[in-house]
């Protein structure tokens, strides 16, 4: 994408980085799901993984009313889906606890940047005036919110404590 030249092209840029740190994302939370070792962690990982995929066409009708029809590589995710494999995937792990709380953290890091990204285009959103997408960028913050939370209870009354 060009360099921007105002605010406008900030937020499609924001857009089409949020597009493509998703499509990262999803790929590899349903990898974690799919090595947790504790049955509600891989089911809430999964629903995760559809709520992305959500999120992502959410993302892409956002961007086709602001006239971009690519995403922009984003290499804060890359960063992050590399530190996931690394340290909950491909990390040679005996216990399947032990692997859960990393898969949850690993997850919860990458929920993280997604809250700090989306609230940053509602923010870039409302300065203009796109009242539509302000209110479906809030929803889906909230949702990476709920879910960050949702997560945090898992990992409390649960996997942590089969870790221990």
């Amino acid at each position: 994408m060009a360099e921007p030249k105002n605010l406008s092209d900030c937020y499609a840029d924001e857009l089409a980085d949020l597009w493509s740190a998703n499509d990262q994302m999803e790929k590899v939370v349903n990898d974690l799901a799919e090595k947790a070792g504790d049955k509600t962690l891989g089911e809430r990982l999964k629903r995760a993984a559809e709520g992305i995929a959500d999120h992502t066409k959410s993302l892409k009708a956002l961007l086709d009313e602001c006239g971009v029809e690519e995403k922009e590589h984003c290499k804060g995710m890359e960063g992050l889906v590399k530190e996931a494999r690394k340290h909950a995937l491909d990390a040679d792990i005996d216990d399947d606890d032990v692997r859960d709380v990393l898969i949850v953290a690993q997850y919860q890091r990458m929920c993280h940047y997604g809250i700090a990204g989306f609230g940053t285009a509602k923010a870039f959103a409302e300065a203009l005036g796109k009242d539509e997408h302000v209110t479906e960028l809030d929803t889906i913050t909230e949702e990476i919110y709920d879910a960050d939370e949702n997560m945090s209870d898992l990992a409390e009354r649960s996997v942590n404590l089969a870790a221990k």
